[in-house]
């Protein structure tokens, strides 16, 4: 067992700092922080000795004696004892009265990156030293902010150097009680702090910028586990989408107010999905994402959120006809569904002459059919509909003739892995060979954005651009519903 784990946050937040009321006892021996990653801990007090181990920043040491330049150190952590060089550490007091010392260091390491590790150390080392009733969300969002990026940091690393340094911070890390776990998804492995500080933060009469900061941070559609069942899902959006509520935006920067608005577009796109999956009422909960799209002022959009306005645009993009109802069919060309096997919905194209009885095609799917969005073009040999069969995923479903046959085609956002993306039928170009579709999608890290006229015959783009008035025909022949309706055209 450790006998100095000071720090240990669970432990020490567990008890809503005890010692507010009954002071701790001071430790028998002096505590130092490692301040410097690849610090060794040689075996005797000199350079030439063998080191026994290496040590990262924020490594909490007690300190049993000196010589010379070096201390006499034993690390629970790694349950051994060795000297470490004086210049390396830091001895840190953890009385009362330099509690706000420690708070001003945290304060300075709070926003720098590669020192969260240290930062981390001075932080715990100030919730020990501080009396309970002075302790006020700073410190809480200070460690939620150092633990995020640590793991951020450690999940974009594509430096060999850096990665024992990293991989000993992230121990370090873990023995103070900061629980950073694995997200496997389509981009691979992610690592995402578990946001325990930020919950304590929503709790606590915090500001308004730390309020936003925690609540962007869990709400975080990069951290969330790909593999939670559908139930659990809509729970925890709904809990998204609550969380993201509370907090107050009249005292927020422009540009945070633009991040809570994209992030609330996000996450109401995400529920207008899994209500009509449930067959529940949608429309409210689509009409709110666009709505929060809408507000983004893109004047105010720092250069490094344009990324994320993409990203919520096409969350949007792809939920966003559940925001309208469903028109009734016409007795021309024209879509009906039926309930196939458990979760299956079958589509059945129909005409003057072909009912469900004989339909014209007919193929089944376990995605969401947006009824509504059916457009049949003027001369009645072809048909296209929006099927969504992810949360932010959505096709195209083509119903055309070749030759005397009809023949259903799908067309997905991107031809890679389904990660997020939309494609959408954006007009019919006279002739009955051609097809208007706008498409967006973000694909290994990199954003697709672009209209294209499309041959229904070979399924191929014959021209693209990456805005409407870049196409002649593009610009003539586009849908005037699909105009109306339709995110992709937006700043």
């Amino acid at each position: 067992m450790k006998a100095l784990t000071w720090i240990a946050l669970p432990l020490l937040l567990g008890m809503g700092m005890a010692h507010a009321t009954e002071p701790a006892a001071p430790p028998a021996n002096p505590l130092a922080i490692v301040t410097q990653d690849g610090t060794a801990l040689r075996a005797q007090a000199r350079h030439s000795a063998a080191p026994q181990a290496v040590l990262w920043q924020g490594e909490n040491l007690e300190v049993r004696g000196r010589t010379l330049d070096y201390l006499q150190v034993y690390d629970h952590r790694i349950e051994r004892a060795g000297f470490v060089r004086a210049s390396r550490v830091r001895i840190v007091s953890m009385q009362p009265g330099d509690a706000p010392e420690l708070l001003a260091v945290v304060r300075f390491l709070r926003d720098a990156p590669g020192s969260e590790a240290l930062g981390i150390a001075y932080t715990a080392a100030y919730l020990k030293a501080a009396p309970g009733k002075a302790i006020d969300a700073e410190p809480f969002d200070a460690l939620g902010v150092m633990a995020e990026r640590l793991a951020r940091r450690a999940s974009t690393n594509r430096t060999k150097a850096l990665e024992q340094a990293l991989s000993g911070q992230l121990e370090v890390v873990a023995d103070y009680g900061v629980a950073i776990r694995s997200i496997t998804g389509g981009d691979g492995v992610r690592l995402c702090y578990d946001g325990d500080a930020f919950r304590r933060v929503m709790a606590m009469n915090a500001s308004a910028m730390q309020k936003a900061t925690a609540a962007l941070a869990l709400t975080d559609p990069a951290c969330i586990d790909p593999g939670l069942p559908p139930v659990q899902l809509a729970a925890f959006d709904s809990w998204r989408a609550d969380l993201l509520d509370r907090v107050p935006r009249e005292a927020l920067p422009r540009y945070v107010q633009n991040r809570l608005h994209m992030r609330e577009a996000s996450v109401w796109s995400a529920i207008a999905f899994e209500r009509t999956r449930s067959q529940q009422p949608a429309q409210q909960a689509a009409s709110r994402a666009i709505d929060e799209l809408a507000a983004v002022d893109t004047r105010a959009l720092v250069e490094s959120d344009r990324d994320d306005y993409n990203d919520a645009a096409i969350r949007v993009g792809a939920s966003r006809w559940a925001a309208l109802p469903v028109p009734k069919a016409g007795t021309n060309l024209h879509i009906a569904t039926t309930a196939g096997r458990p979760g299956e919905t079958c589509i059945q194209l129909l005409d003057r002459k072909h009912d469900t009885k004989a339909p014209l095609a007919q193929r089944c799917t376990y995605g969401t059919v947006w009824a509504g969005s059916a457009r049949a073009n003027a001369g009645g040999t072809a048909l296209a509909l929006a099927v969504q069969p992810m949360t932010s995923w959505r096709e195209l479903w083509l119903f055309h003739v070749v030759g005397t046959q009809w023949v259903i085609d799908v067309l997905p956002p991107a031809d890679d892995d389904p990660q997020l993306g939309y494609i959408e039928f954006a007009g019919w170009v006279p002739g009955d060979r051609q097809m208007l579709v706008a498409r967006e999608a973000r694909v290994n890290g990199r954003f697709v954005h672009r209209f294209e006229i499309m041959d229904m015959t070979s399924l191929a783009t014959t021209r693209q651009a990456d805005k409407p008035s870049s196409l002649s025909q593009f610009y003539r022949y586009q849908d005037a519903v699909w105009r109306s309706q339709t995110v992709s055209l937006r700043d």
